[in-house]
């Protein structure tokens, strides 16, 4: 009898500890909760992929991934072409909105952000841009505004917003305002570096770092720090007790695309997957990592219409110096991954990721 019970007896012991596995999250849901590290390259669609992919020797970051998904970016109401405002709040709150409205409904109703719900679950926050980090896709994460170009007013609920980290250009939002005010100079939260060596000095728990008074330029005309290196600074800051999101976005692939300006995107694509790398390695590290990379919208309608495999070139062809409607890939990589394949709406990035930190 003794041979036959024993099989019961094992799943009966697993069980239990599965049990008491799960009772452990309940009582500590902190260290349940996965990291994510969520990368946005704006207007970066399959094209923008390809192209990247076929001038670096054919094989990118995106060649590491486990699983593939295509998202929907289209805005709430009939138009087909997205902006990064209404993509933006999307992908952050799992709401459609109109162009141009940042973390609020069609009816301007505040949205409560995915960054926001984490943080009450007690993660810690950062943002990193390639932009000015008061642009649409980040605002997206902590702002409610009517208009993406309200830049003082989406900088100053930045500063009472439950971000701990930000990255990026825009400082003349905060210091050179109709208001009068400084929100540097009147802010007692934050801790404000003017450089990436003071960034990683800092002790503080909320830091803030402006990295050029308006917009950055471009990688061709200088930009630095390089974004792996900005990602690999602000992972040491977060990597810790508490869970935490990251989001970067790679801002200027986009300006790229509206110029129609080949070499441009192909510089911007090559510092991208130089983050990609970066997060993905960290990932491997750290079992608990979710990695995403996707876009808010592809933009200048890039096709390849040739080049060369042993040269590692193409030949380019843009169809607008605008958006196109196209679906747009979802890469997806460790805690989790396989949820964010198939087809969905882009609102489904969001209950995804809540999904995830609700069970």
């Amino acid at each position: 009898m003794k041979n036959i019970y024993y099989p019961f007896v094992i799943i009966a012991v697993f069980s239990l500890l599965f049990l008491n596995k799960s009772y452990s999250q309940i009582d500590n849901p902190v260290s349940a909760f996965p990291n994510i590290i969520l990368l946005i390259g704006d207007g970066n669609g399959l094209s923008q992929i390809s192209a990247g992919n076929y001038s670096l020797g054919n094989q990118t970051s995106f060649d590491r991934f486990e699983f593939v998904g295509l998202q929907k970016p289209h805005p709430a109401d009939d138009y087909l072409l997205t902006d990064s405002a209404a993509s933006g709040t999307a992908i952050a709150t799992g709401k459609k909105t109109l162009n141009g409205m940042v973390g609020m409904d069609p009816e301007k109703n505040a949205l409560t952000s995915i960054l926001e719900i984490l943080h009450e679950k007690g993660y810690k926050s950062a943002l990193i841009a390639t932009s000015s980090i008061v642009h649409a896709t980040p605002a997206a994460f902590y702002a409610k505004v009517e208009a993406r170009r309200e830049y003082q007013e989406i900088a100053k609920q930045l500063m009472t917003s439950p971000v701990d980290i930000f990255i990026g250009g825009g400082k003349k939002h905060f210091t050179d305002r109709k208001d009068d005010k400084n929100l540097l100079a009147d802010n007692s939260v934050f801790d404000f570096v003017d450089s990436l060596e003071e960034f990683k000095q800092s002790n503080s728990d909320k830091i803030g770092f402006l990295t050029y008074p308006d917009e950055p330029p471009s990688i061709l005309d200088g930009r630095e720090p390089r974004l792996a290196v900005l990602i690999q600074a602000v992972l040491e800051k977060l990597d810790g007790e508490n869970p935490f999101f990251l989001m970067v976005e790679g801002s200027q692939i986009d300006w790229a695309g509206h110029a129609n300006d080949i070499e441009f995107l192909l510089e911007e694509l090559r510092e991208f997957d130089e983050a990609i790398n970066l997060s993905l390695d960290f990932s491997k590290k750290n079992a608990s990592t979710l990695v995403i990379v996707t876009a808010d919208h592809e933009t200048g309608g890039l096709s390849i219409t040739g080049g060369s495999q042993s040269k590692d070139t193409i030949v380019d062809s843009w169809g607008t110096g605008g958006h196109t409607a196209t679906f747009i890939p979802v890469f997806s990589s460790g805690y989790k991954a396989i949820d964010f394949a198939g087809v969905y709406d882009n609102t489904e990035i969001f209950a995804k990721l809540l999904n995830l930190v609700s069970q």
